[in-house]
C-alpha cells in the first residue's frame, strides 16, 4: 500500500499536541448537520439485547465507487461530532456511500439503550455490519469501517479476533490501543482538561439513563473522578468485566496487530497527548496493517499550514481519501 506522501506541517500557532487537539476541535469545520431534523432518514439497528442504535445513510455524489464506509465516533461523541460530519462530507463528495453510526445512547439514540458502549464493544460493530450487508439491495458493495479514537480500537479488536461479519477494510484514527496507558496518561498534567470534559459528558449520559429508568441501580459517579475510576465503577460491572484493569487487558490491541488479516490503516501521531502513537512504529504487525505516524496532529486534530500565515488546512481529510483509494485498490486485487 502506498503511504500518503504529504507530511503534516503545523501552523506556527498550532504547534504541539495540546494546541492541535484543542484547536482542531474548536475551529470551524465543514459538513452539514445530520439527523431527522435535517431531512435524513434514520436507520434503526436492533441489537440482540433489545437496545437500538440509530444510524444515518448519506448517498454518494457523482459516480459511486461501490463502497459503503461506516463511521463510528469516539467517547462521548455522536454522528454530529465535527470530525464525523467533515469526514462524511469529504467521502460522499468522492463517490463513497457513508453510514454514520451513533453508539448506544448517543445522539438520536438517547433513551434507546440500556447497555453502554466501550472500547471493546465489537458485537455492536458486528451488528451494524450485519445490518449493512443485509441492506445491500442486491448491490455488491465493499464495507469499510472508519473508527475514531475509542471506535478505532474497537475496529482493530474486531479484526484481531477474526469475528464475523467483518469489514473488508479498516481505517483506525488515533486508536487507544493500550487502554491502561491511555487511562493513566489522560489523568496527568494538562491532559486532565480532556478527562474532565469526557467525564462531564459521561456523567450527563448516566443521568439521562437514570431519568429514563434504564438503570436499576445507578452507579455513584462524579464529574471529578478519573476515567480509570469511572471504568472501575461503571464500564467494568455494566460491561461484564471483573474490573477496569480486566477491561483494559481484554480490550487493548497494541500486542495483537500481528493477528489482523484485513487490510487496515492506522493513522496516529507522536504528540497525541493521551493516546500517543510513538510506540506504534516498534510494534509487531501483520503485512495487512499499514501504520501512518505523523510527528504532529494531536488527538484527531491534524491542522496543517495553509497558504497564508494564519490559514489552516485539514490534513486528515486528504489522508483519509488517499487511504480509502488505496484500500479500494487492495480490496479489489
Amino acid at each position: 500500500m502506498n503511504a500518503y506522501p504529504i507530511a503534516l506541517h503545523p501552523p506556527f500557532w498550532a504547534r504541539g499536541g495540546h494546541a492541535q487537539t484543542l484547536l482542531g476541535h474548536v475551529l470551524p469545520s465543514p459538513g452539514a448537520l445530520v439527523g431527522t431534523d435535517h431531512g435524513d432518514h434514520p436507520i434503526e439497528i436492533v441489537l440482540e439485547d433489545g437496545d437500538t442504535l440509530i444510524a444515518f445513510s448519506l448517498a454518494p455524489k457523482g459516480t459511486p465507487r461501490g463502497v459503503r464506509v461506516h463511521l463510528f465516533h469516539g467517547l462521548s461523541g455522536d454522528v454530529n461530532s465535527e470530525y464525523m460530519r467533515r469526514t462524511a462530507n469529504v467521502l460522499v463528495a468522492c463517490g463513497y456511500e457513508v453510514w454514520l453510526i451513533n453508539h448506544r445512547g448517543c445522539g438520536e439514540g438517547e433513551g434507546l439503550a440500556k447497555g453502554l458502549y466501550h472500547s471493546g464493544k465489537t458485537e455492536d460493530m458486528q451488528a451494524v455490519l450485519a445490518h449493512s450487508r443485509a441492506a445491500q439491495c442486491g448491490h455488491d458493495l465493499k464495507h469499510v469501517v472508519l473508527g475514531f479514537s475509542l471506535s478505532a480500537n474497537v475496529a482493530l479488536l474486531l479484526s484481531a479476533n477474526h469475528l464475523r461479519p467483518a469489514p473488508d477494510g479498516v481505517i483506525a484514527i488515533n486508536p487507544p490501543m493500550d487502554l491502561a496507558s491511555a487511562a493513566r496518561d489522560i489523568h496527568t498534567g494538562l491532559n486532565r482538561i480532556y478527562e474532565l470534559r469526557f467525564l462531564r459528558r459521561l456523567c450527563a449520559a448516566m443521568k439521562s439513563r437514570r431519568s429514563a429508568g434504564l438503570l436499576e441501580a445507578p452507579p455513584a459517579v462524579t464529574a471529578t473522578m478519573s476515567l480509570a475510576e469511572f471504568d472501575d465503577v461503571v464500564t467494568a460491572p455494566l460491561g461484564g468485566f471483573e474490573s477496569g484493569q480486566d477491561y483494559y487487558a481484554r480490550c487493548s490491541t497494541f500486542e495483537r496487530l500481528q493477528e489482523i488479516k484485513i487490510p487496515t490503516v492506522i493513522i496516529t501521531t507522536r504528540d497525541d497527548p493521551f493516546v500517543s502513537g510513538r510506540k506504534l512504529g516498534s510494534l509487531a504487525h501483520s503485512p495487512f496493517v499499514h501504520p501512518h505516524i505523523e510527528d504532529s496532529g494531536g488527538h484527531v486534530g491534524y491542522l496543517a499550514r495553509g497558504r497564508h500565515p494564519l490559514s489552516w488546512e485539514r490534513w486528515l481529510d486528504g489522508a483519509i481519501l488517499h487511504y480509502m483509494h488505496e484500500l479500494l485498490a487492495e480490496m479489489k486485487s
